[in-house]
């Protein structure tokens, strides 16, 4: 699933799941470890996309005021 935009949020709840295995062979015992990882819910939250956008980048603490005037 692609999800493009602004302001949304993607959560995943996501199952571990590992178990010890034992591979019996004639002349050997083969002895594994598996694991996975499941998805069990995806969800996304898309939130309302805001009219303004300033970047800030480079101003001192002192200047934001004068930004938002």
């Amino acid at each position: 699933m692609k999800v493009r935009g602004i302001n949304q949020t993607i959560h995943r709840l996501y199952l571990d799941v590992g178990c010890d295995v034992s591979i019996l062979t004639p002349y050997n015992i083969i002895e594994e470890n598996i694991s996975n990882e499941i998805v069990l819910i995806e969800n996304v939250i898309v939130g309302l996309v805001p009219s303004t956008y300033y970047n800030l980048e480079g101003m001192e603490k002192s200047n934001f005021v004068d930004a938002i005037k």
